[in-house]
């Protein structure tokens, strides 16, 4: 092997890649193989040390994800210590009968100086850390870790929305919500782990049990049996070294329980535990004055120890006097910092708190949730809302033509616990209530029964629909109604807002981004286009009326260079409007009638046209623009919509064929009707598109 090669396993064993092996290879050398005495005092003073390493590392810690990896320390030093069991076993069944050290000076310590050699004292003592370890520390210590798990899991969505609502608001950047979006994550898998931890530390606690009745009888049998030992001598022999190994190896798990037990009873604030004891056990001089005069009352009873009574109530006075003066002198220092202080006018003070940081900009496009919907924009708990609004943005982004900007989800607590609202600019554009838990089955026009459930309109169509049972959503699809989930619904309905208000998503930005992205392939159209000829600004005003009419500027580079064309001629934006409308015009047509060759279309009345026409000519001179008579825009209105409705029940597009000049105003006029009717000049018709005239409608009665 070459040195490079020597180096890289260097380096390797040194930052612990070869660690978890040969901890492994210990342990299966501890359980397999004889071990002599003097690696297991090596081995017994080890685990001792590591115990009282990792508890005093639990007492410093400043929050228990500081020790993120103690739960699987924890299961470590349980195992080794097991290891070690049955290694010690081994030892003092094979050499037992030898006496006192023959499993080693440490177990022999243990049995001959901290029982005092008395094996029945041993066996009670054992017992009783056995009891503490057990039934006190390790129980309680499992408990809280589970219900500290269970918390912690249930709010996590709630702190995931927290964080979401702070970078959302601008509290916070971006970095930083990741950063505690991280340890959300981190702290819920730290109280998992410690809740399965904790049951190892309990197991080992009934192995203890266990172990030290299987040597006793083991040592019994082999002392007596194979070693024609007294039963007496047997009893001593093996009774000593096996409690002796038990106290060894129990000792270590009463502190790494009590280690697990200071873990999962911190509270999550940074501040080691010493310090928050002192601070709340003895900030305040009261408590301990009190207890001083009790001890002093006990104390002056005849019969009662006085000497411990009275000193303990003497100390306890002394320390409530002491803390009483150092609170004092904290609170004249810090009411001297503020005298020195120069006072400023109330008005300075104002002006200096507020920042333009304090100014929030609204969100462009914002979610508002009440807290039933929670868990459907959490991915943790199975919520697909989250991509299906991700979804919804990149279909729309590729019809429109421009990126649309992100959905900012928020909870409401202020809402109803189903309710959700959509806003634009900070404004509602809409709002409605779903069942998380039932399915939405909506009438698409003829269905063969009725269903029981909540009657509703749904959101995005206004079509009559029925939230239904889940159990129901077979029978509602064999009845012919269209069955979608909550998530859909929501989904549906900010799609089809989005759409309607796309023009209004559209900004300076978007267009310099769709600028800069046409100048890659077409640097000349760019360059002499804008902003020599035309501004940025007047081409937003073009590219919105085309949005607000429902037409796509996927084709920026037509769009571009119908502008170009037409900017020599005029620069207001509603003729820049009607040229590119021209240059579009077969993508209009399409995306109402698709690729057929005839083209079904209403017409005006000529002599309502010409009134229109004349009109508009008359609103050019003089700034009136376009007057319609109310009782003739009524009729007007009505026709349209009666032959629309003829349209929509054949199945077909209502198209209304006018004169360009009066196009945009009936366009406006037409555009928030109940029926949807497209508005198209004669010069935006396609030479491959056959026209049919379908309907003349007028302003007394139909045609």
């Amino acid at each position: 092997m070459d040195r490079t090669a020597i180096y890289s396993s260097v380096r390797s064993a040194s930052r612990g890649n070869l660690g978890i092996p040969i901890l492994l290879l210990v342990v299966l050398a501890m359980v397999t193989l004889p071990m002599p005495p003097f690696l297991l005092d090596v081995l017994f003073t080890f685990n001792i040390a590591l115990t009282i390493v990792v508890l005093l590392v639990c007492v410093y810690a400043m929050r228990p994800l500081d020790f993120a990896v103690f739960p699987t320390i924890l299961l470590i030093a349980t195992l080794m210590r097991l290891a070690l069991n049955v290694a010690s076993t081994r030892v003092i069944l094979l050499h037992g009968h030898e006496g006192g050290d023959a499993a080693g000076k440490v177990i022999e310590a243990f049995g001959e100086v901290v029982i005092g050699g008395n094996y029945v004292v041993g066996l009670v003592v054992f017992l009783i850390l056995v009891i503490i370890n057990f039934v006190v520390v390790t129980k309680g210590a499992g408990r809280i870790s589970e219900v500290s798990a269970r918390f912690t899991l249930d709010a996590m969505p709630g702190k995931q929305m927290a964080i979401d609502a702070d970078l959302n608001a601008g509290l916070i950047g971006q970095d930083e919500a990741k950063l505690r979006r991280q340890e959300v994550t981190q702290e819920a898998d730290f109280y998992g782990s410690m809740d399965g931890a904790s049951k190892f530390v309990r197991g080992d606690a009934v192995a203890g049990i266990l172990i030290l009745v299987i040597n006793i009888l083991g040592g019994l049998g082999i002392g007596m049996v194979q070693h024609d030992l007294s039963f007496d001598l047997a009893a001593r022999y093996y009774s000593l070294l096996t409690i002796g190994d038990g106290l060894v190896a129990q000792i270590p798990s009463l502190l790494l329980s009590t280690a697990a037990a200071i873990m999962v009873t911190r509270v999550n604030a940074s501040h080691d535990m010493g310090s928050q004891i002192i601070g709340q056990l003895f900030g305040s001089p009261k408590a301990l004055a009190v207890a001083g005069g009790i001890l002093f009352v006990m104390g002056s009873i005849p019969g009662m120890p006085h000497v411990a009574f009275l000193s303990l109530a003497i100390v306890a006075g002394v320390g409530a006097y002491y803390i009483h003066q150092r609170n004092l002198q904290i609170e004249q220092k810090q009411a001297a910092q503020a005298a020195e202080q120069p006072k400023q006018p109330a008005q300075e003070q104002d002006v200096k708190e507020l920042d333009w940081d304090d100014v929030m900009p609204v969100d462009m496009i914002g979610l508002e949730v009440g807290y039933r919907m929670i868990p459907m924009v959490d991915k943790l708990q199975g919520g697909q809302l989250l991509n299906r609004i991700k979804g919804v943005r990149k279909k729309l982004s590729q019809d429109l033509g421009f990126l649309v900007p992100s959905v900012h989800i928020r909870d409401n607590l202020d809402l109803l616990p189903g309710a959700y609202r959509i806003t634009l600019m900070g404004v509602v554009v809409g709002e409605a209530e779903v069942y998380p838990d039932r399915e939405l089955a909506i009438n698409p026009g003829q269905v063969f029964g009725s269903l029981n459930g909540i009657e509703v309109k749904d959101p995005a169509f206004g079509l009559d629909a029925v939230w239904v049972e889940q159990s129901q959503k077979e029978q509602a699809q064999t009845l012919g109604y269209t069955v979608v989930d909550a998530g859909t619904v929501v989904a549906t309905h900010l799609n089809q807002i989005l759409q309607a208000h796309s023009h209004e998503l559209l900004g300076h930005d978007e267009v310099q981004k769709l600028l800069d992205l046409l100048a890659k392939t077409s640097p000349k159209l760019v360059e002499e286009l804008v902003p020599n000829r035309l501004s940025v600004s007047t081409m937003l005003k073009v590219l919105q009326n085309l949005l607000m009419e429902q037409v796509p500027i996927r084709d920026f580079r037509t769009i571009t260079e119908a502008l170009a064309d037409g900017v020599a001629r005029s620069q207001d934006a509603v003729a820049l409007t009607a040229a590119v409308r021209v240059a579009l015009s077969r993508l209009i047509v399409q995306n109402i009638i698709g690729s057929e060759s005839e083209l079904p279309v209403i017409t005006l009345d000529p002599q309502l046209e010409q009134l229109l026409l004349g009109s508009v000519q008359q609103g050019e001179g003089g700034g009136e623009g376009l007057v319609i008579e109310p009782g003739m825009a009524e009729k007007l209105q009505n026709s349209l919509a009666d032959v629309a409705q003829q349209q929509e029940i054949a199945g077909r597009a209502s198209v209304l064929l006018v004169a360009a000049p009066v196009r945009p105003l009936l366009a406006k006029f037409v555009r928030y009707g109940e029926h949807q009717i497209s508005v198209l000049s004669y010069q935006e018709i396609p030479e491959n598109k056959r026209v049919t005239i379908i309907a003349t409608v007028g302003g007394q009665a139909n045609g």
